[in-house]
Parts: C-alpha cells; structure tokens; sequence
C-alpha cells in the first residue's frame, strides 16, 4: 500500500522545501531543511515500497544539496544518528571524511534517529503526537496548541518516542534547550509554556513527570 506522504513529495513537500529555507539557520542549514531531512529520513526507514523508499531518499539529496551538504548514518553505540555535514569535507575518492578539510565542526547536523525504550515506528508515534496536539489546540486554543506542536517535534525528532513517554529530564531539556536553541517562541507562548506542558499530558490521561518522580 503506497504512503501518501509518499505522493505528497512532489506535491505539498515542494511547499515545505521553499519554507525551509526561510527559517533559522542551523549552522549552514536552515532549520526548516534540517526538520524536513530529518522527516524524509524517519519515513524514508519506516517505508516498505520500493518507489517510496526512492522518493524520500532523492528528495533529501536534493534537499541538502541545495546547501552543498551531504548525509550519512553513523552508528553511534546501536543507535543510528544521521549526520548532515558540508560535501566539501567529504573525499569521494576515499569515500571518508577529511579532517584536514574539517574548518568548523558546528557546521555539521546530527540527528538522532532511534529512541532508546520506545518502538522505532517513528510516523506512528508522530501522528499519536500529532492527535495531542489538535486535542490541545481545539479545547485550549492556537497558544497552547502551537507550544504543544512544539513538544511534539521535540518528543518525536529527538526521541522517536510517544509524549507521554517523555521523562522529568527531557521535559527539562525541551524548555531549557530546545525552546532556546530550536523553536523560537512567541512572547504568548514562552509565558504559558508551563501550562502547556500540563495540558498536553492532560491530554494523554497523565500527569506530567517531575523531578524525583522516575
């Protein structure tokens, strides 16, 4: 059975690239291109048809060519990351990474793509994330709604894992770091973003984790 999202890479993905190059950057890579390489990736490994398969993978070469970059999967310990890293660094010939050509390390991307205790079926996970966040935004309104998108992408980009399965530290982390580095807030949503967290969680039937509690 063919993934619609699969036919959306020549539709409404085309739409999602030319977002993705008006966000933030991420060392060389806008931040818009990183989510989206990172989301043909999660599908591209989650697929089961071969044109599928095909589709995701070219659209993410174009994607990071676009920026004179190139990906790899680095096994890190058991667990895939996917590293985006400029094509100059990399010696085709060899087919290594030249150090020597290596000017600044921060311009290179990882992604993690395994959590390490929920399922591996990231676009499952996602679209129960994805249920959350319109049950928040619906009851509570577009503020919490998009604070609650916000956790969503953390929760599904970063952990591969459900919401709810989010633990004290890596709420800690979501509003420390990620909201800092990666998410640029609105003033609104900075100053409800505890109520947020809570009401997702509400959402999933829980209360959220505090420190101590795992």
């Amino acid at each position: 059975m063919t993934d619609p999202n699969a036919i959306d890479a020549d539709g409404a993905a085309d739409e999602r690239d030319e977002d993705a190059t008006d966000d933030e950057p991420d060392g060389d890579l806008p931040r818009g291109v990183v989510d989206e390489v990172e989301r043909l990736t999660r599908l591209e490994r989650t697929a089961v048809d071969d044109n599928e398969i095909e589709a995701y993978e070219r659209r993410r070469e174009e994607l990071l060519e676009n920026h004179d970059f190139t990906s790899r999967i680095r096994d890190d310990d058991g667990d895939d990351v996917l590293v985006c890293h400029p094509e100059e660094w990399h010696d085709d010939e060899a087919g290594v990474i030249r150090t020597d050509r290596i000017e600044d390390i921060d311009r290179a991307v990882e992604i993690p793509l395994e959590g390490t205790e929920d399922p591996d079926d990231w676009a499952a996970v996602d679209d129960r994330n994805r249920d959350l966040v319109a049950a928040v935004r619906e009851a509570h309104g577009d503020v919490h709604g998009d604070n609650a998108a916000l956790l969503a992408d953390f929760a599904g980009n970063h952990y591969a894992k459900p919401i709810a399965s989010l633990t004290a530290d890596e709420l800690a982390e979501f509003r420390e770091e990620y909201l800092v580095r990666n998410a640029w807030p609105s003033e609104k949503q900075r100053e409800v973003i505890a109520e947020s967290i809570e009401l997702v969680f509400e959402a999933t039937g829980e209360s959220a984790p505090t420190v101590g509690s795992q």
